[in-house]
């Protein structure tokens, strides 16, 4: 009879918490579809129940959650959930417009936010929304209960001071609201000039928050000011602290002589680094010579940066803190201090430099033969820029002539082999700006991307791609050891079908059959477009369609370059992660132990934020002299290309400039027109008339604003 009770007993827990998990199983989905009712059998058919005993289980948990509020009971034996006490988490963006919506991971669509429920929420904050059912349109809506972290503490703008109380307004478009600044904690800022702020007090019931300002820029339209701006905006710096200048001047120059016995040495072989001739820091170089049996010794030498850069070290910390260097119109901030970016690390010729190097042995067409991975000292003979190195590939005559024409010659076979294998190539336009002492915009050139700087990212690629391999593809019996990786994920095929309907509109296909037709496709769109009217419109979307290339230690291979292991190597000087992968390689080189993953992947995920910050500070800097450029312009016709369209108007490139502005649909006087999302277009609901994506027009410049960086048209014509 004891034993009898025992096993009863047991069961009886056993049964509570597979119930338990259950119960959550349950909910879980129910608050995953919260617009949607579910009877037992659909419960148990989607968390694949099939047995007798806990379908009636799934019928008691529905009861359960049913008595406890968690669900409704919407129709006889059909429940939903009960969004009344649904509470989820998740962070909140604003549209274009001001409104918000919440994207949660507990849910699987976005959740729309009133203005009137925001409760003082500013986009990107993480908060807890209470849900509801607006039945009128079936979107899920939500009020802000609690702000629970909030994304930014500092908000850039421009002070306006009255006799009693000040303001600032903000510069971001996203945030709506300008920052009540008692006098007394302006820091001396006047009126007029830009500043940073932070929030100090945000009262329930009181429109704007109360502020203080922490920094006074300078004076508005002053171009070291605007690029502080920009950077301060998404929380960038601009200098380093002093103690990071100290720790970085203690680093000798000198290289000590037990270091050179450490490593391979390359000074007596052919090498020399390719940069754009106003670079200053040189990461790379290549080296070349002739083996014995034919064959090709092709080095490339980084620089080997976590010699010097400790982890663990102020230094250290303030490159991971940056995250990579951030490139905007007119400079560059350097994720290192110049003593190492320019000086120690940077592959200056004539000067022995410590590298951590990719050595491979090619035959002549290319196919790699034996490679090797470890440190080395080099010395380059000589520093090309792009253009020198095109005209000795173009057949002038100079030093190292014949080592380029070489390597030019492999690298255009690397480079076949790259797109017979299905990668993509998107090359892009880079416009750039002509700037006078003052930084303001005198012209624009567009950048041609020739051989010379196909030569140099191929060879950056067969490095990326061969250390990644070299880690990653290891036996299926045993597991890979923790690494970095540069991702990239399949395109998303609903916006990969909007694209391909888009160019069919052109005259242009997409053969949707499996990924190896699709980039195929892709690529001889991008050869037919190229001259074309439409190239750049074409191009954007492509790209759009494409996923985010990102930093992981899942490797998943980059689709768009149809590489299956792929890692960034190659810039250590600029890029955080490739210091990551440098003293991962040089752990295993040494026979170490597998890292902690969750750790890198944490990393991971850091870096490429601030990678997606220092694009959008890029982009930022970019439009500021766009607006710039064009202030003087007002009043004058443009020919232009339709390159975007949003339902409060159609965004206009310009063919000469590349800068583009607005037409707003309010400006559109001769119709009512409708945004068609799926066509990227707006029609007239009277005469039918279409304003579609890639449609070349006639506009005239109405507008400039450099605060806000708004460029506005006035629509003239369609071409």
């Amino acid at each position: 009879m004891k034993s009898k009770k025992k096993t009863k007993k047991k069961n009886s827990s056993g049964t509570g918490v597979k119930k338990k998990k259950l119960r959550n199983q349950v909910f879980d989905l129910f608050k995953s579809n919260p617009t949607r009712s579910y009877n037992y059998k659909q419960v148990s058919s989607m968390l694949k129940v099939k047995n007798k005993q806990k379908r009636k289980l799934v019928m008691d948990v529905l009861g359960e959650l049913e008595r406890s509020k968690h669900l409704k009971e919407v129709k006889k034996g059909k429940y939903q959930v009960n969004l009344k006490s649904s509470n989820v988490q998740g962070r909140v963006e604003f549209t274009a417009k001001g409104t918000g919506y919440l994207v949660s991971e507990d849910i699987d669509q976005e959740v729309f936010i009133a203005n009137r429920n925001l409760n003082h929420a500013l986009p990107g904050d993480k908060v807890k929304v209470r849900l509801y059912a607006q039945h009128k349109n079936k979107l899920l809506e939500g009020e802000v209960l609690q702000i629970l972290e909030r994304a930014k503490t500092r908000f850039v703008g421009t002070v306006s001071v009255s006799s009693s109380f000040a303001f600032l307004v903000t510069s971001s478009k996203s945030v709506p609201y300008d920052i009540f600044i008692p006098l007394k904690k302006l820091k001396g800022a006047q009126n007029g000039q830009k500043a940073v702020a932070r929030i100090t007090d945000w009262p329930q019931k009181v429109n704007n928050p109360f502020g203080e300002i922490l920094e006074v820029l300078g004076d508005s339209g002053n171009n070291e000011v605007e690029m502080h701006a920009i950077l301060a905006e998404y929380d960038l710096p601009y200098a380093f602290s002093e103690s990071v200048e100290q720790a970085a001047e203690k680093i000798p120059e000198q290289i000590p002589d037990e270091e050179y016995k450490k490593r391979k040495d390359f000074r007596k072989v052919p090498t020399f680094t390719i940069d754009p001739a106003d670079a200053k820091d040189f990461d790379d170089a290549l080296s070349i010579r002739k083996l014995k049996d034919g064959k090709w010794e092709v080095g490339i030498h980084i620089a080997d940066v976590t010699h010097y850069v400790k982890p663990d070290t102020i230094l250290d910390q303030e490159a991971y803190d940056r995250g990579t260097s951030v490139y905007l119109v007119d400079r560059v901030v350097p994720m290192l201090p110049e003593r190492l970016s320019n000086g120690v690390c940077s592959l200056r010729p004539e000067e022995d430099k410590l590298c951590f190097s990719a050595v491979f042995t090619l035959d002549d067409q290319a196919r790699v033969h034996d490679q090797w991975f470890g440190r080395t000292v080099i010395r380059s003979d000589k520093r090309f820029d792009y253009q020198q190195a095109q005209d000795l590939i173009d057949g002038k005559e100079g030093p190292l002539q014949q080592e380029m024409l070489t390597l030019d010659e492999l690298a255009h076979k690397l480079r076949n082999e790259r797109f017979k294998a299905g990668s993509i190539a998107f090359e892009r336009v880079e416009v750039k700006f002509l700037l006078d002492e003052l930084g303001s915009p005198t012209g624009v050139y567009f950048k041609e991307h020739g051989r010379s700087n196909q030569l140099i990212e191929e060879f950056m690629l067969l490095a990326n791609r061969k250390v990644a391999e070299y880690i990653g593809n290891v036996p299926r019996d045993k597991t890979p050891k923790t690494f970095v990786y540069r991702i990239h994920d399949k395109p998303d095929s609903d916006k990969l079908e909007t694209f391909a309907d888009f160019v069919q509109k052109f005259g242009y296909s997409i053969n949707m059959k499996n990924n190896r037709t699709i980039t195929s496709s892709i690529n001889e769109l991008l050869e037919k477009v190229e001259g074309r009217k439409e190239q750049n419109v074409v191009e954007t979307l492509a790209i759009r369609s494409m996923a985010k290339a990102e930093y992981s230690t899942k490797n998943i291979g980059h689709y768009g370059l149809a590489f299956d292991y792929y890692t960034h190597f190659t810039s250590p000087i600029r890029r955080y992660p490739d210091m990551m992968v440098h003293r991962l390689l040089a752990r295993y080189l040494e026979g170490g132990s597998s890292a902690n993953q969750k750790k890198y992947e944490n990393m991971c995920q850091a870096t490429s934020d601030m990678e997606k910050l220092a694009e959008d500070a890029e982009r930022a800097s970019i439009k500021y002299k766009q607006v710039e450029f064009l202030q003087n312009q007002e009043g004058e016709e443009f020919d232009g290309i339709i390159s975007g369209v949003m339902e409060w108007g159609v965004f206009v490139e310009l063919n000469d400039t590349k800068c583009e502005g607005l037409v707003h649909i309010r400006d559109l006087d001769d119709d009512f027109y409708v945004y068609d999302e799926r066509n990227y277009c707006i029609i007239g609901q009277s005469n039918g008339k279409k304003y579609q994506l890639g449609d070349p027009v006639r506009v005239k410049l109405v507008r400039t604003d450099l605060e806000k960086k708004q460029i506005d048209f006035l629509m003239l014509d369609k071409r």
